[in-house]
């Protein structure tokens, strides 16, 4: 049990004071054409302090703040397994992820050490790809791989949602001919997600586009079908070579269980914050199950206001596990670019030379949050 002094004592949530604008509206591809494209993005995240005066935080997940009132930060896995675990009836639901990393950022500040270190990790930097986010005219799309390329990243993921998906298909085979096997093409065609204005894909369309994939050496294609349709996922991932990945909606780490049981998902892809159930615990948790049926973790990161601290939290997991070949960096310029989707970050956290991140090691997190881009407690 940790000392006395890293029991929580203050337990806020900040907003940003304005709103962060963006160079064009963004119209995402997985919210689909009748939405109402975003042309700002807004900050909020929770801010604990100890009895001792350390300071940590978490990226908003909907929670109450208080929720981690009196809780020790040494003893998070019980937090972790009380608000978040899902393994009973009662000890999942509550959104808790972004307390659940703050509580990590305390314990890496009260060590004197960036979470990857104090729970073992000894990888410096990973490897990640550039998470494009919108549907484009097929020239549209190779010139932005081309410059991505150009900009560092060996790996950039495109979307698949369009009505036909004839043409996804001619944007991926135009982005792997103009790229020529130096920048690993992986896909998302966003089945599991609510779209309004696209019709989603049957099983034989979604195995259509897995061979085509397939042929075109392509990584992964990222959710081909509703993540419940475990029979229809695991039918495609044993008829084709091209990974199947999944999973960024699942809500708690168990939930995972059948997906791997059954061969549905080749790549899991949990996301720290999105369901509210994962947070650093359960990343590693998701990694280490999937480890052992041999199948890999590239975890979803998401690319809306909560990207500033669920990137480094995502960073600090993945760190310290061997079945992680990438993680995903939202990255589609001019719109979702760092002074973006970083704003809160006193140094934003972008690529070296060889497409990998690496790892922020000051104390906790590893980054800095600048109090002065917030309001006071907004409660």
């Amino acid at each position: 049990m940790a000392a006395k002094g890293l029991q929580i004592t203050r337990a806020e949530r900040l907003r940003s004071k304005a709103p962060v604008p963006l160079a064009l509206p963004w119209q995402a591809a997985w919210n689909g054409p009748l939405a109402t494209p975003v042309t700002a993005l807004s900050y909020a995240c929770y801010r604990l302090g100890t009895a001792d005066g350390i300071v940590g935080y978490g990226p908003d997940t909907g929670a109450d703040p208080a929720l981690a009132l009196g809780v020790d930060a040494g003893d998070v896995h019980t937090f972790w397994e009380r608000n978040m675990g899902g393994r009973r009836a009662g000890n999942a639901g509550r959104n808790a992820a972004g307390l659940e990393i703050a509580l990590w950022d305390i314990l890496g500040k009260a060590a004197n050490l960036p979470v990857y270190r104090l729970l073992g990790g000894g990888q410096d930097r990973l490897p990640v790809y550039a998470a494009t986010s919108r549907l484009r005219p097929k020239e549209a799309h190779v010139e932005q791989v081309l410059a991505l390329a150009d900009a560092g990243f060996r790996a950039v993921k495109i979307r698949l949602h369009r009505a036909d998906p004839e043409d996804d298909l001619a944007v991926v085979e135009a982005v792997c001919k103009a790229v020529g096997g130096q920048v690993q093409v992986l896909t998302d065609a966003n089945q599991n997600n609510a779209a309004p204005g696209y019709a989603f894909w049957s099983r034989a369309t979604a195995l259509r586009v897995a061979r085509r994939l397939d042929e075109l050496g392509v990584y992964y294609l990222e959710e081909p079908l509703p993540r419940q349709d475990l029979e229809g996922l695991a039918m495609i991932a044993d008829t084709v070579d091209v990974r199947i990945a999944g999973g960024e909606h699942t809500p708690t780490v168990f939930d995972f269980r059948e997906h791997l049981a059954r061969g549905a998902y080749d790549v899991i892809q949990p996301d720290v914050i999105l369901g509210g159930n994962f947070g650093i615990t359960g990343l590693r948790l998701a990694a280490a199950w999937a480890d052992c049926f041999g199948r890999e973790i590239i975890p979803h990161v998401t690319g809306g206001g909560n990207s500033p601290l669920a990137l480094p939290a995502t960073l600090q997991a993945m760190a310290t596990v061997a079945n992680c070949p990438l993680v995903e960096y939202p990255h589609d310029p001019p719109i979702l670019i760092p002074e973006t989707l970083q704003a809160p970050l006193r140094v934003p956290l972008t690529i070296d030379d060889s497409g990998c991140l690496r790892l922020p090691d000051l104390p906790g997190l590893g980054v800095e949050v600048d109090e002065a881009f917030f309001d006071a407690a907004a409660g």
